[in-house]
């Protein structure tokens, strides 16, 4: 794939021109942070022509105010409505009314390296990608958080997947957020609205099937809060699993064992409480699993304070029966409905 018409000069070149670049951010209930995420934006270290377009949801605090403000303050800030206040409604708004062959997806709460444009201009250029993103960097500050964190950044928390791992940079099926070319967006449609959740992931998904690439830039590292309480990591893990079973509904052959391997853990420790009352050693299911989730949060919690490190297993467990629970009981209600096939006319049926 060709780099972009206006930058073909060696990335070394200070004096190159830079593509501009749409910045994408749909928001809700954002009032506190909005104005230090867009600021973040506007000061990046990109010399390239830089817009903001800000898609604001029903919120119930004075974010549409703020984002107004903004606006008014700065000719490169757009805000546009987001009626429903779905995700991918306010990225598909905000996409519609950005203007750029560039176009990065940053979430409110992110926060951004000052290079961030920069490296994912540099890297799909590079690469020839249509997008590329890196590494979702989970910081916590409470001990639950840092617990949280911890969970979100292991193999055992995560599986492999380097947008939370970390890793090499290369070929990947989906990466955090995301810097695209408008090229890509416009052909596959932009975001499916159907899903609340995954959407990205389902996005990434259509980019590649229809010959694109999707890159993993480690160097692209996005600093991210984690939820707060168990309460609310639960509820985030469960619609996880749940419109990722969805995700897998829609395109056949997108599931894989990392997958498979919460919902199979639930299924079988529930299976093992259920037979224990007759069957004594159907306990050992969910004792082995408790083990394992106590050595595992020794061997992943080195570093951690102790506070943080006790709370570390109630963690894994939660992040792990949330996304299982989540899979298993997805309704299929939810799935996408297919597109019913078009009736033949009389005179298809007779054609010769």
């Amino acid at each position: 794939m060709k780099p972009f018409p206006d930058s073909r000069q060696s990335s070394q070149n200070p004096a190159r021109p830079w593509p501009p670049v749409s910045v994408i951010m749909p928001v809700l209930n954002e009032e506190r942070h909005l104005r230090d995420a867009v600021r973040q934006v506007l000061e990046q270290d990109y010399e390239g022509p830089l817009e903001v377009v800000i898609s604001v949801g029903p919120s119930h605090d004075r974010t549409q105010e703020v984002a107004d403000a903004i606006a008014a303050e700065d000719r490169r800030v757009v805000v546009v409505p987001n009626p429903t206040g779905r995700t991918p409604n306010a990225l598909n708004a905000a996409i519609a009314a950005s203007r750029n062959p560039i176009v990065a997806r940053v979430d409110g709460h992110a926060i951004l390296p000052r290079d961030y444009l920069r490296t994912a201009v540099e890297t799909l250029e590079q690469t020839g990608a249509d997008n590329v993103g890196g590494i979702m960097a989970a910081e916590g500050i409470t001990p639950f958080e840092q617990a949280v964190a911890c969970a979100m950044t292991s193999k055992i928390g995560v599986g492999n997947a380097r947008f939370h791992t970390g890793g090499e940079a290369g070929p990947a099926d989906t990466v955090y957020l995301g810097v695209f070319r408008r090229s890509a967006l416009d052909r596959v449609g932009g975001y499916d609205e159907h899903f609340l959740r995954a959407q990205d992931w389902e996005m990434n998904h259509r980019i590649r099937e229809t010959g694109g690439l999707v890159w993993f830039q480690p160097r692209m590292r996005v600093t991210y809060r984690p939820r707060p309480n168990v309460r609310a990591l639960a509820k985030q893990y469960f619609h996880y699993g749940r419109w990722r079973r969805v995700v897998s509904r829609t395109h056949q052959g997108t599931i894989n064992l990392r997958y498979l391997a919460p919902p199979a853990a639930v299924a079988a420790m529930a299976l093992g409480l259920v037979v224990s009352p007759f069957f004594l050693p159907g306990l050992i299911i969910p004792g082995g699993y408790l083990l394992a989730i106590l050595a595992g949060s020794v061997l992943t919690g080195r570093g951690l304070p102790g506070a943080a490190l006790v709370r570390l297993p109630l963690v894994y467990a939660t992040m792990h029966v949330s996304w299982g629970t989540g899979f298993l009981t997805s309704p299929p209600k939810l799935s996408k409905p297919r597109p019913k096939p078009e009736r033949a006319s009389l005179e298809d049926l007779f054609e010769d």
